[in-house]
């Protein structure tokens, strides 16, 4: 790196860790060309001015390049954490000043009393979104969700929730979340056919849901269907390597066609999964104990 590079960086650097921010966007935007090190160093700074200038655009490429290059650094994971959410509450405010009038708000309303468990308030205030604007696509999928929330929905909520899902599909034909939910309800009460039918729809709609892949095959396999639930299991198996009980289903399944080695395979990966989950528990747990 010659004298002149130098100068540039240090200026840039400079620059912003006195405020100038302003004077400092400019020179940071040239980060890509710069060792990883100093990349790191450039694109921290310029999310940092790019907030303080209110350029989120600017903030959300610079954040973009830290989460690319540094996935795994918890400085960074921690930045990005707070940048992010900043962004979220200008944008909120913005939408409350610019259109406080309009259905995103009570939405944003109901999306807030939803995260605070307050759930019949959100679900009262989707509900008036629905009363007002009914081909409001999600909200009806929202409602459906709610309902199933309680910790033990009765009788009378989960068929309330079956009809705003099958709401929601009226108003979204494609809504991946509300096939799956179908699909979810009907393999519980051993409707297998009918299962099998909201899963495909949810695995065409959304085929990078492993879930959705895993029911699929759940519900073949309740059917007494096993050679075909092997190809959906397979699929959420690809997806989501690390979930024992598609693992597990995957060997009941190559069991019951014979396939034994498969089926051994399955079994051994269901056992390794379940103990790496418990491993990642039992450290999470140790975290939450110790502290930093």
């Amino acid at each position: 790196m010659n004298v002149i590079v130098l100068f540039a960086v240090a200026r840039a650097l400079q620059l912003a860790q006195s405020g100038q921010c302003a004077e400092a966007l400019p020179l940071l935007k040239g980060a890509a060309g710069q060792p990883p090190a100093l990349r790191r160093d450039f694109n921290i700074a310029g999310v940092r001015c790019a907030m303080s200038l209110n350029r989120p655009a600017d903030a959300l490429g610079f954040a973009a390049s830290l989460q690319r290059e540094f996935p795994n650094d918890p400085e960074i994971l921690y930045l990005l954490t707070h940048i992010y959410s900043d962004l979220s509450m200008r944008a909120s405010q913005e939408l409350l000043s610019k259109a406080p009038g309009s259905y995103q708000v009570h939405q944003l309303n109901a999306e807030a009393l939803e995260a605070q468990g307050r759930w019949e308030d959100a679900a009262k205030e989707y509900e008036s979104i629905v009363a007002a604007n009914p081909t409001v696509p999600g909200i009806r999928f929202r409602i459906g969700r709610l309902l199933l929330s309680r910790d033990s929905p009765t009788a009378d909520q989960l068929a309330k929730a079956r009809t705003e899902f099958e709401a929601e599909l009226k108003v979204n034909a494609q809504h991946a979340g509300a096939e799956f939910v179908l699909g979810e309800l009907d393999r519980r009460e051993d409707k297998f056919q009918d299962a099998i039918t909201h899963f495909s729809h949810a695995v065409q709609f959304d085929a990078g849901n492993p879930d959705a892949h895993l029911g699929l095959g759940r519900s073949y396999m309740g059917a007494g269907r096993y050679r075909e639930a092997i190809p959906s299991l397979e699929q959420a198996a690809k997806l989501q390597p690390d979930n024992p009980e598609t693992h597990f289903q995957l060997a009941v399944a190559y069991g019951r066609e014979g396939r034994k080695a498969d089926a051994a395979r399955e079994e051994k990966a269901h056992q390794e999964t379940m103990a790496r989950a418990q491993q990642r528990k039992d450290a999470i747990s140790r975290g939450v104990r110790n502290g930093p």
